[in-house]
């Protein structure tokens, strides 16, 4: 994991997401790069150089961000782009080669009720790049433990684990993988890629009628650091999905949530 990309917004917990991520990095070796996208709207008369301008201006925004936090040995660059924040994540991923995105759950007009805000769910659902997503004033601690949970056990495409594989073994942590048995559960889904089976430390499964309810049955006993799961055509984000915010009452995670891509 060499590139860790950060977009942080106007938030009251833009600095505590940046320090995670800082945290996270130095641990793993990575370079930081902050960013806050822009777009101006054309008007008759505007100077030529508007664009320079306020890329300056995100630029002295993020800056000021920066300057408040702990940068440790971590290597952090600033850097700003016209667009959505989407398409300005795929354009910084075409020329860095993007291997995580460290977001916070949501910004400050958002409701208590809302688990995810419309930038960093629609970072989840429209990009292919792994996202780690940082709780509200949710403090970085060295990762033990991790949760994984599954619906199934099939994953298609080998690099999908990689970032789950390169944080287990750089924190020497152990993964326990729950799956859950929901009413669309298939038979096939009991295969397990052998990938994925031999980066578990612990198994077991449940019966509930969501991932989520399974994993709130096991959340307290297995006491993670870190939950992750996967982004599937069929399964848990499928409905999840659906609109780029998600309501508590339909997820909800108390620590770090780790999102892989490209599983089916």
């Amino acid at each position: 994991m060499k590139n860790i990309l950060v977009p942080i917004g106007a938030s009251k917990n833009a600095k505590n997401t940046l320090q995670y991520a800082i945290d996270f990095a130095e641990v793993m070796h990575a370079d930081v790069y902050v960013f806050r996208s822009f777009s101006v709207a054309p008007k008759a008369g505007a100077i030529i150089n508007v664009d320079s301008i306020v890329a300056r201006e995100q630029v002295a925004n993020v800056k000021e961000v920066v300057d408040q936090i702990d940068t440790k040995n971590v290597t952090v660059k600033i850097i700003s782009a016209k667009g959505g924040v989407v398409d300005s994540i795929e354009t910084i991923n075409k020329e860095l080669g993007v291997d995580l995105i460290i977001v916070g759950q949501r910004p400050n007009d958002l409701q208590e009720s809302y688990y995810l805000g419309r930038t960093p769910g629609s970072i989840v659902k429209q990009t292919d790049i792994p996202v780690l997503i940082i709780p509200e004033d949710y403090a970085f601690t060295p990762i033990k433990k991790i949760l994984t949970a599954i619906k199934s056990g099939v994953v298609s495409k080998k690099d999908a684990l990689l970032p789950l594989e390169e944080v287990l073994i750089t924190f020497k942590a152990n993964m326990h993988l729950l799956q859950v048995k929901t009413q669309t559960f298939l038979p096939e889904d009991l295969e397990f890629y052998s990938e994925l089976a031999a980066l578990t430390s612990s198994y077991n499964s449940s019966e509930n009628a969501t991932l989520f309810q399974g994993v709130l049955e096991h959340l307290n006993k297995q006491n993670p650091d870190i939950i992750c799961v996967f982004r599937r055509k069929r399964g848990f984000f499928k409905k999840l999905w659906e609109q780029n915010t998600i309501k508590k009452v339909d997820f909800e995670s108390r620590v770090p949530l780790l999102v892989l891509k490209g599983a089916e």
